[in-house]
């Protein structure tokens, strides 16, 4: 009888191996000699996909960013009302000014967008919080990445941002959404009341139970901030949008 063939090595699988590897035990547990135990293979047959250990955590932190939707980008209009589409050259008129004509009507449209993206983001980044701090080093070569700024950069030129400005709400963004991302806010305080005397801090009788409630403070914090965010975004657009004198 024939031996069960071992399953071919690919890039696919030493991407799937690594990333267990990080959510399990952090950045520093990769290494060659560990994924090739885990692979069942020489760890010199990793060299044949990629080069460094680096590149393998390049390549975990892209397959996170291809899970976040992207799809409510397409929708996105213009001032005028039109519809983004691929390839669109992110202005909105003919005079040069990047603002668009007509009456605004889009302008939930990339509100929506932002806020819907921002949560499939975070959503992505919670399942898999230890690599984070490769994907804050910005998209770098990797196609997923940068198909993530392409896409919020091309939305907001199509929704009437000038450019300079849609690459600024691109990078505010993921400072916003990474940052929520590093660290839970009410996993910090220990759950023990006699932690806080309440002479010592007068305001803090309740923290103990922050922890407990770790999901609905941290998800309630970042819609506040997202809100306020796309709030103040709304009021630098219709600042935009005013008819110069």
């Amino acid at each position: 009888m024939a031996r069960p063939r071992k399953p071919l090595l690919s890039r696919d699988r030493i991407v799937e191996a690594a990333g267990a590897l990080v959510d399990a035990e952090g950045l520093e547990a990769v290494s060659t000699r560990r994924l090739a135990a885990a692979l069942g293979v020489s760890g010199p047959s990793l060299y044949n996909h990629f080069r460094t250990k680096d590149a393998i955590l390049e390549a975990v932190a892209d397959a996170v960013s291809a899970r976040v939707d992207l799809s409510m980008f397409d929708a996105v209009g213009g001032p005028d009302g039109n519809a983004a589409g691929a390839g669109g050259t992110g202005r909105c008129d003919g005079d040069g000014d990047g603002h668009g004509d007509g009456d605004g009507g889009a302008r939930r449209d990339w509100r929506e967008a932002l806020h819907a993206w921002a949560h499939s983001y975070r959503d992505a980044l919670a399942d898999h919080p230890n690599i984070v701090p490769v994907l804050a080093r910005g998209p770098g070569r990797r196609p997923a990445g940068l198909r993530l700024a392409d896409a919020v950069f091309g939305a907001m030129t199509e929704a009437g941002w000038p450019p300079a400005h849609a690459t600024r709400i691109g990078a505010l963004m993921r400072y916003f959404i990474l940052g929520s991302a590093v660290a839970s806010f009410a996993r910090g305080f220990v759950d023990d009341e006699a932690a806080y005397d309440p002479v010592d801090y007068p305001h803090l009788g309740q923290a103990h139970l922050l922890a407990e409630r770790r999901r609905e403070v941290d998800e309630g914090a970042f819609e506040t901030g997202l809100t306020a965010l796309l709030d103040g975004l709304s009021l630098q657009y219709e600042a935009l949008r005013e008819p110069r004198t």
